[in-house]
């Protein structure tokens, strides 16, 4: 039987993966570090390191998604209440291609098309089965290349510096 054109084959790719969360995503982010060490990744926890109901997201989004800018880690996964901050904070980095997911096509379509460099979860929404699967496609994921993709992100580049389309 011939393989969906979106199958992933999943070879162990072994990468530098950034993570951060807030109180909304602590408890699934301490679920998915531990995955991902167990898996031999390297991993930078930008924390929050302790649960505290009262921190806020940009606190650790933000360096998680400078660290992907400047390729300090070479995927970053963040973690908040619904996903939707930590999206929106992240992307506020030029070079950061954040993005909800919430289900498997986009996780791999994502990378492949768009080049997307970290991916952001809701803690409160998105299951721990769900979540280590997504995160998974997600790594094993790979940008293709194609001219037109390249294209687009060009565009999206132009207007990160200000220099419109």
């Amino acid at each position: 039987m011939p393989k969906p054109k979106h199958y992933c084959k999943l070879i162990p790719i072994y990468m530098k993966i950034g993570i951060a969360a807030d109180h909304g995503g602590y408890a699934l982010k301490e679920i998915i570090r531990n995955q991902l060490e167990a898996q031999g990744h390297e991993l930078s926890d930008f924390g929050a390191h302790t649960l505290d109901r009262d921190d806020d997201y940009p606190d650790f989004v933000l360096p998680l998604a400078r660290a992907v800018a400047d390729t300090t880690v070479e995927r970053g996964i963040a973690i908040c209440g619904s996903g939707v901050g930590a999206a929106i904070a992240a992307n506020k980095v030029a070079g950061v291609r954040a993005s909800l997911v919430a289900e498997h096509f986009s996780a791999h379509q994502g990378v492949e098309d768009d080049d997307l460099n970290l991916l952001c979860l809701g803690g409160r929404v998105t299951g721990e089965s769900a979540a280590l699967e997504l995160v998974g496609t997600f790594i094993n994921a790979q940008f293709s290349g194609a001219e037109r993709h390249r294209r687009r992100l060009e565009k999206i580049q132009r207007v990160e510096n200000n220099s419109g389309l």
